[in-house]
């Protein structure tokens, strides 16, 4: 991996219009412990306690390239009902465009309700998934409006991504509208396939990121090695008419074939996968974003092997935004000794710290022009344990939070006078609103808040106590804040 040239394209992406077409889900998962056999039958008994909805399929790669801070339209169907309006609210809420989301009556929402255990405080896993969903084709009518809208979007589009879970919304008729006008129009066309005996029904699309299951399927064969690797993406590309077929073959990488190239194979490093889920949106997300910037599919090959080994890192579905890439990138560069640190890096460094007997203390904050009361609140935070890690809020976060005119002080500026003070152990940054993400996966044994919250109301609180956790909220000094501070300057 070439780390320098990646972060270069990263730079340079952009922000293009992609249009998704395909099929939405919603991910329903239900986490508890995984405590015993059931005295019932053979079966494990998970007490639950915590219940999640998250965008799946097509809404999943929407909402990764929203991550990847592109523009998106998204094209498809789901049901009238109330699984249907959350993916739709959700999709709008994270600013995709969703005028060509359509809704059929005929039809439930496609849901796959995962459910995790722990056992004796070990990494969560899926115990169960159970689908609701019908896979038979759209009606005619429905088929022919979506097919005329997808169409209409092609001309503001600067790549079409087409990703199919053999749901019903990609059929043959609808594929081949999107291909042929795409290609008028001349708009790159990268596909998801779903699992078939070929893949011949994308026939004239730009490129194509089956994973290792998906093309042995398609060529008949098995992909056991770096030959098999090359052989079935050159078959692929032969078989579709692509100018590009990039096999997901996870731990041992990604192989590209391309038209009138030598076939690649591009391996990743070794990580610890804690669920596939999500992968595969992420790697089309990420080549699509590439493909509309003009990115060399070498380079986009590279990026989408980062991409994805970052997101099996996580449980269940989670957005990778470009940030973090960027901070993986850096750290593999040059592997940080100081305290702002990327996440993965940070929670390594933490399980030797706990290794050690450790206690780890967590607050969050935008700490935008650093002040008394800041620096009283965080001393306070320090001595409740061994290691302070602050999430701080970017500065896209800040936006969100605070309004245009903030942060004053940049998000590395701010970082850097963090991790100046004594008492502050490690600095890592966040993309969110709030700070959950990174709660899950640092995992504080006291989690600290200021202000006037109950313990019921501090963001984290479930996930600290569930492993044994505490929550501690800290009084803040009396008539200091940020923006206090700006109003007084302004005056």
């Amino acid at each position: 991996m070439n780390a320098p040239k990646l972060l270069d394209v990263l730079d340079k992406l952009g922000q293009p219009n992609v249009l998704v077409v395909g099929d939405l889900i919603l991910d329903l998962y239900t986490w508890g412990d995984a405590e015993r056999i059931s005295q019932e039958a053979p079966v494990i008994l998970l007490r639950a306690d915590r219940r999640e909805k998250r965008l799946g399929g097509a809404a999943n790669v929407c909402q990764m390239l929203r991550g990847l801070e592109a523009n998106v339209m998204c094209a498809g169907i789901v049901g009238r009902d109330e699984a249907g309006q959350w993916v739709i609210d959700s999709l709008a809420e994270a600013g995709v465009e969703c005028e060509a989301l359509l809704t059929d009556a005929g039809r439930p929402t496609t849901t796959k309700e995962r459910f995790i255990g722990r056992a004796e405080g070990r990494h969560p896993h899926q115990i169960l998934r159970v689908d609701n969903e019908v896979r038979r084709a759209m009606a005619d009518d429905l088929e022919s409006q979506l097919i005329e809208l997808v169409c209409n979007k092609l001309s503001t589009a600067d790549v079409v991504l087409v990703s199919d879970y053999g749901k019903g919304v990609c059929s043959p008729s609808l594929l081949r509208a999107v291909i042929d006008t795409a290609r008028q129009h001349g708009v790159p066309v990268v596909v998801d396939p779903i699992k078939a005996k070929n893949f011949s029904v994308y026939r004239g699309a730009t490129a194509i990121t089956p994973n290792r299951s998906e093309a042995e399927v398609a060529t008949d064969s098995k992909i056991k090695s770096s030959a098999d690797a090359s052989a079935a993406a050159e078959r692929i590309v032969e078989q579709a008419d692509l100018q590009a077929g990039f096999i997901t073959l996870d731990r041992d990488g990604m192989a590209l074939a391309r038209r009138g190239k030598p076939t690649e194979i591009f391996s990743t490093r070794p990580r610890a996968v804690y669920d596939i889920t999500g992968a595969g949106d992420i790697v089309l997300a990420t080549i699509g974003i590439c493909t509309a910037a003009g990115v060399d599919p070498r380079l986009a090959a590279q990026l989408a092997n980062v991409a994805g080994g970052l997101e099996v890192e996580q449980v269940g579905v989670a957005v990778i935004q470009r940030s973090e890439i960027r901070s993986h990138l850096l750290s593999e560069i040059q592997p940080s000794t100081g305290k702002i640190l990327p996440c993965r890096e940070l929670v390594d460094r933490l399980q030797d710290q706990r290794r050690g007997g450790q206690k780890i203390v967590f607050t969050n904050g935008c700490f935008d022009l650093l002040h008394v009361g800041h620096i009283t609140y965080l001393q306070q935070a320090a001595a409740l344990g061994d290691v302070l890690v602050i999430g701080l809020n970017s500065d896209s976060s800040v936006r969100e939070l605070k309004g245009p005119t903030r942060p004053v002080i940049g998000q590395q500026d701010r970082a850097a006078m963090l991790s100046a003070l004594t008492c502050v152990g490690f600095v890592v940054l966040f993309e969110e609103q709030t700070p959950l993400r990174l709660i899950e996966q640092i995992q504080p044994d006291i989690l600290v808040k200021g202000g006037d919250y109950t313990a019921d109301q501090v963001v984290g609180r479930k996930c600290v106590e569930m492993q044994g956790g505490q929550i501690v909220i800290l009084p803040l000094v009396d008539g200091v804040s940020t923006t206090k501070i700006i109003k007084s300057v302004a005056a």
